[in-house]
């Protein structure tokens, strides 16, 4: 029987300590940093609707997971696994495509990146909550500081503090649900494989994506351009797919903590994209804005990286060690 099939009652224990997962992580996050000035390209011209690109994009996903994990004849995840696939699921197939999506509607690509950048604080949080760890006040510390700046940043981006705008919101609840889903993929790709828990996540939550894409194509036919199109084939197949092959790679291999920093380099290469792709001025607000929010999650993330690991990671269900 092979190793990563679902059907496998053993975990799969993490990799011996090298850089590979770095490298694998890395990919991950090259091809993720496109997705938010891409989706403002898809929705630029409103041929699509926000809700079509959040959706579609993940059906899309879904049939060419569909069909990898019917070629290479993968078994069927068992038991609790399938809750977990739905968590995961729940957080980077539903949550964050469709959320950012409505943001950008209005949202800039650079204003977005520096609230996304509280992601990997984000991520290892939810990472010591899952493993029940207890990292040292400082984590807790910088992840606090990070998120009082993120909300801050889009605070006075807007009218002025208080004067968070609809969009600010949804790409905090995004950040939070794709934070969840990292965490749990990353630890369930250690036993059903990298690709095959994208892959899973993604067929679970097909009926439901369907469904929104017919509601949405409904409610205003899709007519984008070529360019338009372009973008949104990105998202669909990288951006939802192939990505995520070698994050939840890189993350599976871990440390997890190690791998999550180096998503830190996304909102640097996100606002880069945008003042290439879409013109986007940069400003000091957000530059500093970015710097205060990356420097805090890469303290959070490293903190959280000393914490020496309750419990060694067999044979059991692991608990997350980045």
């Amino acid at each position: 029987m092979k190793q990563d099939s679902s059907a496998t009652p053993m975990t799969v224990s993490v990799l011996s300590p090298t850089r590979a997962g770095l490298w694998w992580g890395l990919l991950g996050v090259v091809a993720f940093s496109f997705t938010v000035p891409f989706t403002r390209i898809a929705l630029g011209g409103g041929g699509f609707s926000p809700l079509f690109i959040g959706s579609a994009r993940a059906v899309v996903a879904a049939v060419l997971a569909a069909g990898a994990l019917v070629i290479t004849r993968q078994r069927l995840p068992r038991g609790v696994q399938w809750v977990r696939l739905a968590v995961v699921a729940g957080g980077v197939v539903v949550g964050f495509p469709v959320l950012t999506s409505f943001a950008l509607t209005t949202a800039s690509a650079s204003h977005s990146a520096v609230v996304i950048a509280l992601l990997p604080a984000a991520t290892a949080v939810m990472a010591v909550l899952r493993g029940h760890e207890r990292p040292p006040t400082s984590f807790w510390v910088m992840a606090m500081v990070g998120a009082v700046a993120a909300v801050a940043f889009a605070s006075v981006q807007g009218d002025g503090l208080g004067g968070l705008h609809w969009s600010d919101l949804l790409l905090i609840v995004a950040v939070v649900a794709a934070a969840i889903g990292y965490a749990e993929g990353g630890l369930l790709a250690r036993q059903l494989g990298s690709w095959q828990t994208v892959s899973w996540a993604l067929v679970l939550a097909a009926p439901l994506m369907v469904a929104l894409t017919g509601v949405s194509m409904a409610q205003t036919p899709p007519t984008g351009t070529p360019v338009e199109w372009t973008a949104f084939a990105y998202l669909g197949v990288v951006s939802m797919f192939l990505g995520f092959f070698a994050w939840y790679r890189g993350l599976a291999i871990g440390p997890m903590a190690q791998v999550s920093q180096v998503q830190l380099v996304q909102p640097v290469m996100t606002i880069s994209w945008a003042t290439l792709f879409l013109g986007e001025q940069l400003t000091w607000p957000t530059v500093l804005g970015g710097l205060v929010v990356i420097a805090s999650a890469a303290t959070a993330v490293r903190a959280r990286l000393a914490t020496p690991p309750k419990v060694e990671e067999r044979p059991k269900e692991p608990t997350p060690v980045g």
